[in-house]
């Protein structure tokens, strides 16, 4: 049992060491892609009612580029858990299985 929280918490860890931005060209934006480790934030622009959204550096985000630092924050809803969250379960299901 100790190896699936084990296991739980490597996921939890190595998925911490990526981030994930929206990536899209135009109006719907549905593809999430993990950001290379050069890339630190997850940025978006609209121009002219199209909207591009993907991931950068960031000493590239400057005016009227909007960028921010969290999984998937680039997009209109939130729909990534806190990576505090899931560490914490995970510990606590490392510790009691």
């Amino acid at each position: 049992m100790h190896f699936y929280g084990a296991l739980i918490l490597f996921v939890t860890v190595s998925a911490a060491c990526g981030l994930t931005c929206h990536s899209c060209d135009g109006k719907g934006c549905t593809n999430n892609v993990t950001c290379p480790s050069n890339m630190d934030r997850c940025s978006s622009i609209e121009v002219n009612g199209l909207v591009a959204k993907s991931c950068m550096s960031s000493a590239l985000c400057v005016a009227p580029i909007t960028c921010c630092s969290t999984d998937l924050c680039n997009g209109a809803t939130p729909a990534a858990s806190s990576i505090l969250l899931l560490m914490a379960s995970s510990a606590i299901v490392t510790l009691f299985l």
